[in-house]
């Protein structure tokens, strides 16, 4: 009884030995089939062998340890390689899933780098997808893309100004100057000054389309306090002409010429001036803006008669 227990023992470790050879041997001839699927450009391919040789070495213990981390090493490599393909291919919402898987199987197999590139990556693709929607004027697509980017990395000022553009065409205009004052904290205080003046210059004019002329003054005088404009001043210059206070709109006229001396409409500017000003009783800054104008083919009359009536030097 004792002999043929033997037996019994011996042939099943020679069983034992043998079965373990052929799933050596099946481990290492996929491993192989992943380095030559990754050779060819198949990362799809390189990725299942290399999961599938590593479940095989794994159960050969020891004799398959050289197998289980190469497949350990490679594998979160060519999980990130995938996801930048989709990338590359605009695929971005399939990018940042295949990022986000990158990162779980990183952190499953200790690759730090791979985990923190995966990581910086994923803002990125939401800030281009982003510009390719912001691009099809697709804004509020383009806000919500741009919001999940800032989300991730508050930090990213180019980021911040895409979000102001995209929630200022939706009209979202508090929306839109919050963003841009994050971008002003994180190097991009020069665009997004600009970006904001621009916001109330717009609103500004709006509201002098449809004679809100008290509106329009605010809204100027706002995008004046982030960026000098003429624009601005002639907005808040007309405005107050419309409300009857002169006083102002000589004001606001005269930071417009200032501002824009060489402006195409300049001498129109003077002619309000010097008419406001021969309104309001102040002769010697009326007689000022009509001799700007005498020599011009359609104030140069009636400047002229005007210096005359005032008794101008």
């Amino acid at each position: 009884m004792k002999k043929i227990i033997l037996i019994t023992l011996s042939l099943f470790a020679i069983s034992a030995a043998s079965l373990s050879a052929q799933d050596m041997a099946a481990a290492t001839e996929t491993y192989n089939n992943g380095a030559t699927a990754l050779n060819m450009g198949d990362n799809e391919g390189a990725l299942q062998y290399f999961r599938d040789a590593l479940t095989m070495a794994e159960a050969c213990g020891e004799e398959g340890a050289d197998i289980v981390a190469n497949c350990k090493s490679y594998i979160p490599v060519i999980a990130l390689s995938i996801a930048k393909g989709e990338i590359k291919a605009g695929d971005y919402d399939g990018a940042v899933a295949g990022l986000e898987e990158a990162i779980k199987i990183a952190g499953e197999y200790e690759n730090a780098d791979v985990a923190a590139e995966a990581s910086d990556l994923i803002p990125q693709v939401y800030l281009q997808k982003g510009n390719t929607l912001l691009k099809a004027k697709d804004f509020a697509g383009a806000a919500a893309s741009y919001q999940k980017s800032v989300e991730i990395d508050s930090t990213n000022g180019m980021a911040c100004i895409r979000l102001g553009q995209a929630l200022a065409a939706t009209g979202n205009v508090n929306g839109a100057v919050e963003a841009y004052t994050k971008a002003m904290r994180h190097g991009q205080e020069k665009n997004a000054v600009k970006q904001i003046s621009t916001i109330y210059i717009k609103l500004a004019a709006a509201d002098l389309k449809k004679k809100d002329y008290q509106s329009a003054i605010e809204n100027a005088l706002k995008s004046n306090e982030y960026a000098e404009s003429a624009t601005a001043m002639q907005v808040a210059g007309q405005a107050s002409v419309q409300l009857g206070n002169n006083d102002k709109a000589i004001e606001y006229f005269e930071k417009y010429v200032a501002l824009a001396p060489t402006a195409r409409n300049v001498n129109d500017i003077y002619y309000s001036i010097a008419v406001l000003a021969q309104q309001g009783g102040d002769n010697a800054k009326a007689c000022g803006y009509y001799q700007k104008l005498t020599a011009h083919p359609t104030y140069g009359e009636t400047a002229k008669q005007q210096i005359a009536a005032l008794k101008c030097n």
